[in-house]
C-alpha cells in the first residue's frame, strides 16, 4: 500500500473572533485561505472546500477560494469536497477546474456527489424529482470530457453536443476526478463503471460498516474491467491540546448546526451522550493529537483507505482555535499515524 495521503475539508463554516462575534462571509472565505495557505506550510496533502448554499457556510463557488489558494501555496492539492453536479453544468465545471489546474500548476482535483444537501436544485432551477437523473447524465458527460477530446453526447435534462471542443485543456491532458459517495451501493458500482476514485463521506457511526463498499467497489471494478483506485474517506473531527479540550470547542458549535439541520430532516436533537459515544467508538475524530492519531490509524488499518481527510470545522468556532487544529493536524497527528501505521 502506498503511503496515506491526508487532507483537510471545510465547508467555510462562519467562525468567531476573539470576542464570540460571527465573521462576515467574507472575512470567513478569507480565514479559510490562511488555513490553507498553514496546511501547506505543514505538509497537508490536499484541502477540499465543499459547496454549499446554506447561511452557516460562506463558500458556494469551491473552485474561488481554491484559486486564491493557489495563488499563496505551492504543493497543497487543491479539490472541491463536493461539487454538486446534479445541479451546476459538467462543461462549466470542467472549464472552471482546468483552469484552476492551470493556475496552480497540476494541482486541481475535482470530487463530484449529487448532494446531500439540496438547496441548490431549487436555486439554479432544478427539480428535485429529478435528482437521480440528473447526476446519472452529467456524470457521464463529464466522464467524456476528461478525455479532452472533441465530444458527442445526449441527454434528457441538457442539451446535446455535437463534436463539442471544450477550452481550456490542462497540461497533464487528465484533470483528477474523485465521485464522493454517503453510502448508496448503487453510487459506488457507478464510480466503479466509470473507473474513477471513491471518496466516501463517512460522518456517523462506526467506520468499519462501510468495508463491504470497499469491497464492493474493488470486486465491480474487476468485474467491468475498469480500474479500482486507492479509496479515500473523510470524517468529521478537531485537534486540539487536549481532549477535553478538543470536545468543549467542538460540541456546542457542532450540536448548534447539527440540530438546526436536523429540525430540517426529522432528527431528534443532539444529546452529549450520543456525542460522546461518536467520539468513542463512531466517526468523529476529536480529541487531543495522540487520541485523534491512534483513531485515525486504526480506522485507515481496518479499512484499507488510501487517504483521510478531516473535516475540521463545524459551525461558529474560534479562528484562533481552528488555526491551532490546522497547526496539530499537520505537526503532531499526521506523523503520529505514519509512525503507527509503518
Amino acid at each position: 500500500m502506498s503511503e496515506l495521503l491526508f487532507g483537510l475539508d471545510t465547508f467555510g463554516d462562519v467562525p468567531v473572533d476573539h470576542t464570540g462575534a460571527p465573521l462576515s462571509y467574507a472575512a470567513a472565505i478569507r480565514q479559510v485561505v490562511e488555513e490553507a495557505v498553514l496546511a501547506d506550510e505543514l505538509g497537508v496533502d490536499g484541502i477540499a472546500l465543499g459547496e454549499h448554499h446554506r447561511p452557516e457556510y460562506s463558500i458556494s463557488t469551491p473552485e474561488t477560494v481554491l484559486a486564491g489558494i493557489a495563488a499563496r501555496t505551492s504543493r497543497i492539492k487543491l479539490a472541491s469536497g463536493v461539487t454538486v453536479l446534479s445541479s451546476d453544468d459538467p462543461v462549466r465545471v470542467f472549464q472552471r477546474f482546468a483552469t484552476l489546474d492551470a493556475i496552480s500548476s497540476g494541482r486541481a482535483e475535482v470530487i463530484l456527489g449529487r448532494g446531500s444537501f439540496t438547496e441548490s436544485f431549487p436555486l439554479f432551477g432544478y427539480d428535485l424529482a429529478d435528482y437521480d437523473v440528473l447526476f446519472e447524465e452529467k456524470l457521464e458527460l463529464f466522464v467524456k470530457l476528461l478525455d479532452e477530446r472533441p465530444v458527442t453526447w445526449s441527454g434528457t435534462k441538457r442539451a446535446p453536443l455535437l463534436e463539442a471542443d471544450v477550452f481550456p485543456k490542462t497540461e497533464s491532458g487528465r484533470l483528477p476526478t474523485w465521485v464522493g459517495v454517503g453510502g448508496s451501493p448503487q453510487s459506488v458500482v457507478r464510480t466503479a463503471r466509470y473507473g474513477l476514485p471513491l471518496m466516501l463521506a463517512i460522518i456517523g457511526g462506526d467506520p468499519n460498516r462501510f468495508k463491504p463498499y470497499l469491497h464492493l467497489y474493488r470486486r465491480a471494478a474487476d468485474q467491468l474491467g475498469t480500474s479500482a483506485h486507492p479509496v479515500g474517506m473523510h470524517s468529521p473531527g478537531f485537534v486540539a491540546d487536549t481532549d477535553e479540550q478538543a470536545k468543549e470547542l467542538f460540541f456546542g458549535p457542532f450540536k448548534t448546526i447539527r440540530d438546526r439541520i436536523g429540525a430540517l430532516r426529522g432528527w431528534p436533537a443532539l444529546r452529549r451522550g450520543e456525542f460522546e459515544a461518536e467520539v468513542a467508538d463512531g466517526s468523529l475524530y476529536i480529541g487531543g493529537p495522540e487520541t485523534v492519531a491512534r483513531k485515525i490509524a486504526r480506522t485507515v488499518k481496518d479499512l484499507g483507505v488510501g487517504r483521510f481527510d478531516l473535516i475540521y470545522t463545524a459551525g461558529a468556532q474560534p479562528v484562533g482555535a481552528r488555526m491551532r487544529s490546522v497547526e496539530l493536524f499537520g505537526t503532531k497527528v499526521m506523523p503520529m499515524v505514519r509512525d503507527m501505521l509503518a
